[in-house]
Formats: structure tokens, C-alpha cells, sequence
């Protein structure tokens, strides 16, 4: 392992000899703040889709496709961003291993506002016919390649910069910035469906909430170029430590356990991402009778909830670590599931509590980053966490949406049976992490760039 330039902890208190305090300076909180700025437009414009399947059904597929088939076809087309999320993703982390993190990071946000941009002008398919959908399915793999390098390469950039201690708080933020750009989305949708008549929405409503993400965007490129490249990066480049084989091929041969442990945490992580932010304003609407507005502000509350216990579980997790934090959600998240599904229907008062209620695990489980980039070291870190993170995604995140609205056709149940199983898997994962936390979880932070050889 020495020759790959890992720190293993000597035990869970950090490195305390390199004269860090493990306080954020104004510089830090500048970077933080840059980093989740970037993430939240990006991840707006990533899951923007989702909240305008129907419609986009509706435009991009024949005239007389049955409603529901064309909403299943839709969200197959974003499940095709989530497929290609993995070449995306393993390529952009090659290059950050191999020649810096900002240039990558900078250039997935650029691909994501492009590929926004273009979405929002689009043709129909009244307009070009069968190419309108490849059309879309061109825009939505590029925006699945630009999400595969954006998560990854935030976890990796901010944790890179700040000190170990606050590298828990660190990588909430930059998921709490995720979920802000899930409310923005929510907020858009609602303004969009509040405003404008129906014919209105479907003639060019649907429209906006991408040419909006697009041109704040752009904004969030021009401020992107301002981050500086993380100093563990440089010291390796300085030192000549950086990986000299394929990295895929060191974290495959030499980091198997810190990959399975990351996949599983990403399939906890993609399924309450998917079903509860991305899905759930549809379910409301189709199997609860509620209308557009009502689910929006459902999905409103429940992110609202999610971005204040995603920053308390990542403060608490530098503390106390993963395994105890994983148990807790796993408990959560099993009952307060199971009771949104049985009872969102029975009042919109009812149903806004139970969301808030919902919201304290799906924050609670946004410390995975906390245990991904500490999985593996620093010269093949963007691939390790990119590759599993993206695999993951690719393989459930990106099958959910589909697989499970086709079951629920019979029994919307179907939802809370498929996140109780996910409860489950988040409570093994914390009891394997609380007795095998530091066999799995290397020091990460900006000390590592005063330990290496």
C-alpha cells in the first residue's frame, strides 16, 4: 500500500502534527461556498426533468401514446443520463487523477449547461418527428456524463482543501447544496404550473425551468474558474506521486472492499434521492389525488427538511463517525417510509409533516461522502469515488424510476416496500462501519499534502 502513497490512520482523531486547527478559514468557507454554488445549479439542471416527465412525454412522443406509457418512456430517457453516468464519470476522474481537479470540475459544470441550454430548445416531436427523442436522449447523456464527474469531483475537490475534521461538514454542505438544487427545481416547477394556463405549460412553460438552470449556469462557469487546484493535489504533482498506471486498474486491484462498501452507500444514497426528491411530486399527484401545487410544496417542505439534517449528520458524523449514524438512519428511514405511504393521503397537513418527518433520515444519509472519499487515497481518489458512485447510480438510480412506477401501476406500497429494503440495507451498512470503520476509511483532508513520502 506504500507504494500507492496511502496515510492509514493511526486511529480516528485525525492528524493533529501538521499545525492544522481544523477550524474553516474565511478562504475555506469561500471555496465551500463556490463548490455548493456549482453543485446546486448543476444538480438543478440534472433532475429538472423529472418534475416535467409528463409533459415531456407528451411533446417528445407520438400524438395518442397512452399518458402513462409515455411518462414510463420519459423517465427511460432519464434513466439513460444515470446509464451513462459511469463512462462520464470514470473519464473525467482519469483526467482529474492525472492532471488536476479543477480543469475537470470546471469542465463538467460547462457540459451540464450546455446540454441545459440545448434541452431548452429543442423541437417536438410534432416538429421533427422520431428525431425529437434521440434529440432529447443526446442531451440528457450529456448531461449524464457532466453529473458523473460533478459529484465525485466535488467530494474529492472539497475534501482535499479542508482540514480532516471538517471534512464530514465539508462534504454536507457541498450535499446540502445538491438538495438546494433539488428545491430550486421544485420551486420552478411550482412557479411554472402556478402561472402559466395549461396550454401555456405545454406549449412553452416547460421550457423555462432549463433555460433558466442554463443561464445561472453559465453564471456558476465563470465563477468556477476562480477555484484554485487543492494543495494535496499539488504536493503529489510536486513530489511526483501521482498514479502512473490506469487508476481504474490500481482501485480495482488494490481497493475491491473500499469499492463494495461505496456502491452499497451510493444504492442507499441514489434510491432517496430518486424516490423521494425526484419521484415523489408524481406519485402525490397519481396515486393521492393531489394536484401539482400541493405535491410541489410537498417536495418543497421535504427538501427543506433533507439540507438541514444532511449539515447536522455531516457536523456529527466528524464527531462520531459512520456506523452509529448509518443504524440511526436505517431505523428512520424504515418507519417514517412506511408511514408516508400508508397516511400521505389522508390531508395536505399530513402529508407536509410526514414529508418534514421523512426529510431527517434522507439528510442523515448524506454522510456517505464522508466514508466514499475517505475509502480511498488521495493519487487515485476522483476515480475511486467516481467509479463506484457512478456504477451504482448507473445500475439502481438510474433502473428505479422505471422498474418501480411499472410495479406501482398495482400497489403504490410498492414504494415503501422497496425503501424498507433500503433501510435495512443502511442499517447492515452502519453495523459492518461501526466495527470495521477504520479498515475501510483512510484520513482525508488537507494534511495529507504534509504526510506524503
Amino acid at each position: 500500500m506504500g507504494s500507492l502513497g496511502c496515510v492509514r490512520p493511526a486511529n480516528n482523531q485525525g492528524l493533529d502534527d501538521t499545525g492544522q486547527s481544523g477550524w474553516l478559514t474565511p478562504r475555506d468557507l469561500r471555496t465551500l461556498y463556490f463548490v455548493a454554488l456549482g453543485g446546486a445549479l448543476e444538480f438543478y439542471d440534472f433532475i429538472v426533468f423529472a418534475f416535467f416527465a409528463p409533459v415531456i412525454g407528451r411533446q417528445f412522443f407520438p400524438a395518442g401514446t397512452p399518458e402513462g406509457l409515455a411518462t414510463v418512456q420519459a423517465l427511460g430517457i432519464f434513466g439513460a443520463g444515470y446509464i451513462v453516468r459511469p463512462l462520464g464519470g470514470i473519464l473525467l476522474a482519469h483526467c482529474g487523477d492525472l492532471f488536476g481537479r479543477q480543469r475537470v470540475f470546471f469542465f463538467s459544470l460547462l457540459l451540464m449547461t450546455i446540454s441545459t441550454l440545448g434541452m431548452a430548445v429543442l423541437p417536438n416531436y410534432a416538429a421533427v418527428g422520431t428525431a425529437a427523442p434521440l434529440l432529447l436522449l443526446s442531451m440528457r447523456i450529456l448531461q449524464g456524463a457532466a453529473i458523473g464527474g460533478e459529484v465525485p469531483g466535488a467530494w474529492t475537490f472539497i475534501s482535499e482543501h479542508l482540514p480532516l475534521r471538517r471534512v464530514g461538514f465539508a462534504c454536507a454542505i457541498v450535499c446540502a447544496g445538491f438538495s438546494t438544487g433539488i428545491l430550486f427545481g421544485s420551486i420552478s416547477a411550482a412557479i411554472a404550473n402556478g402561472l402559466l394556463t395549461p396550454s401555456q405549460f405545454e406549449c412553452f412553460g416547460w421550457r423555462l425551468p432549463f433555460l433558466v438552470g442554463g443561464m445561472f449556469g453559465l453564471l456558476a462557469v465563470y465563477v468556477r474558474r476562480w477555484l484554485q487546484e487543492t494543495p494535496v493535489f499539488m504536493e503529489m504533482k510536486r513530489k511526483r506521486l501521482l498514479v502512473e498506471e490506469l487508476p481504474l486498474r490500481v482501485i480495482i486491484r488494490h481497493y475491491p472492499h473500499s469499492i463494495i462498501v461505496s456502491i452499497l452507500l451510493t444504492w442507499v444514497l441514489s434510491s432517496c434521492i430518486v424516490i423521494f426528491s425526484l419521484l415523489n411530486a408524481m406519485v402525490l399527484q397519481k396515486y393521492y389525488g393531489y394536484s401539482a401545487e400541493e405535491a410541489l410544496l410537498a417536495n418543497i417542505v421535504g427538501s427543506l427538511s433533507s439540507i438541514f439534517w444532511v449539515v447536522a449528520a455531516g457536523a456529527v458524523v466528524d464527531r462520531i463517525g459512520s456506523g452509529s449514524l448509518f443504524i440511526l438512519a436505517g431505523l428512520l428511514l424504515g418507519a417514517s417510509t412506511y408511514a408516508f405511504y400508508s397516511y400521505a393521503g389522508h390531508s395536505l397537513l399530513t402529508l407536509l409533516a410526514l414529508r418534514a418527518i421523512v426529510g431527517i433520515p434522507v439528510g442523515i444519509i448524506g454522510a456517505v461522502p464522508y466514508v466514499m472519499v475517505r475509502a480511498f487515497p488521495a493519487r487515485v481518489r476522483f476515480t475511486g469515488v467516481s467509479f463506484s458512485y457512478n456504477l451504482s447510480y448507473a445500475v439502481f438510480g438510474g433502473s428505479t424510476p422505471a422498474v418501480v412506477a411499472w410495479f406501482a401501476q398495482a400497489d403504490v406500497m410498492v414504494y415503501a416496500y422497496y425503501l424498507l429494503f433500503i433501510a435495512l440495507l443502511a442499517f447492515c451498512i452502519g453495523v459492518y462501519l461501526l466495527y470495521n470503520g477504520p479498515s475501510v476509511e483512510y484520513d482525508a483532508g488537507i494534511e495529507e499534502a504534509y504526510l506524503l513520502p
